[in-house]
């Protein structure tokens, strides 16, 4: 309907133009036509009015589908290009135009005035004011920081103002437990997805390498997951930070310009985050923090499957991932028995278990009394 619309009115355009310019052709014509001067409204000229407003419209007729196309094209490369610009750049790069602009016509006004070289040297110098103060405002934009609470308000709409963005790192996406956490009901808030993490999940699950591109695609496959089954909003962050090259790097820069934190299991992100006072979720230290609390004295039920380093130990796995070293379990390879807690040790790996079986235990107890 709004192709239509534009065609009628390329049309009518087309039949002005055509006419108006047999009118400024008009004193040429008379030259080879015998047509008395001063009169332009004869049966000769009223044709040539009629043959030029018909050529004009019948030309951008055929010509506005085509210039339709070329718009719509400009358009969609432009809003492509602007959506890749945060748009707390482009309001800092509207913001100095206004500013520089006006110092520029300021200072330029008096110049203006000098004779001959003044119209030529004033817009030199509010050119130059304003190429000099956009740049000067785009290389300090960090510092900009009122302006970031005003263009992240769209993400914290319909949350409280304390609300803590929780930003996912490509790691703990890929990791998947994320999905089970939020099941949980125990994390609140909004899950961001920053729009450079999409990138290289994407690059990973591209990856020629087999292992990176399951593992890119499981990422792929959680997000999508948590966006449609999860009742916890998620938020994509479309801007960028093209100054920093690595993504973990942009991750720090993004929890500190939304005031969020990281959501990671990766070590080393963990670190860098604790350096710079970032706040981190570790998914691996939630899951050693929830591993049940065993005490020495207590019985659990265990399967030995392996030796353990030392002689007569047999190891076993809780379903949790703990890791129980029997002494004297060596023999029960392959069964499930009782076994006695002995003592429980933390280590930065994990929690480590140390027991004897029961059977075991009772005879020394009851040699013991």
């Amino acid at each position: 309907m709004v192709n239509k619309i534009l065609r009628i009115v390329g049309t009518v355009l087309g039949v002005v133009l055509g006419i108006y310019l047999f009118a400024v052709l008009l004193p040429f014509i008379t030259f080879f036509i015998d047509i008395p001067t001063g009169v332009y409204f004869t049966p000769v000229t009223i044709g040539y009015y009629a043959l030029g407003g018909i050529l004009g419209g019948l030309i951008l007729y055929l010509l506005t589908p085509v210039l339709i196309y070329f718009f719509n094209r400009i358009l969609s490369w432009a809003d492509s290009k602007l959506k890749a610009v945060p748009t707390q750049d482009i309001a800092l790069v509207v913001l100095s135009l206004i500013i520089t602009l006006l110092i520029g016509i300021l200072l330029s006004y008096p110049i203006y005035r000098i004779p001959v070289v003044g119209v030529f040297i004033s817009p030199v110098i509010t050119l130059l004011l304003v190429f000099i103060g956009v740049r000067f405002v785009l290389n300090r934009k960090e510092e900009f920081t009122f302006l970031s609470g005003l263009f992240n308000r769209n993400m914290r709409s319909g949350s409280g103002q304390n609300e803590v963005f929780k930003i996912l790192d490509t790691s703990a996406i890929i990791d998947g437990r994320i999905v089970d956490i939020c099941k949980t009901g125990f994390l609140e808030g909004v899950l961001v997805v920053s729009n450079f993490v999409l990138e290289e999940l994407r690059h990973i699950a591209d990856s020629p390498d087999l292992l990176k591109r399951n593992r890119g695609r499981r990422g792929l496959d959680v997000l999508n997951k948590i966006q449609k089954e999860m009742d916890i909003p998620v938020q994509i962050y479309e801007g960028d930070f093209e100054d920093i090259p690595e993504v973990d790097s942009k991750l720090v820069k993004l929890a500190k310009t939304i005031n969020g934190k990281i959501v990671t299991n990766d070590f080393n992100l963990n670190k860098v985050c604790e350096l710079q006072g970032i706040a981190v979720l570790n998914i691996n230290e939630l899951a050693n923090a929830v591993k049940p609390v065993v005490l020495p004295g207590e019985e659990m039920v265990a399967q030995i499957i392996k030796d353990g380093k030392e002689a007569g130990q047999g190891v076993a796995y809780l379903d949790d991932g703990t890791m129980v070293v029997v002494e004297g379990g060596r023999r029960h390879i392959g069964e499930t028995i009782e076994v006695l807690v002995t003592s429980v040790l933390q280590t930065a790996a994990g929690r480590m278990i140390f027991a004897k079986p029961k059977q075991e235990a009772d005879k020394y107890m009851g040699v013991n009394q």
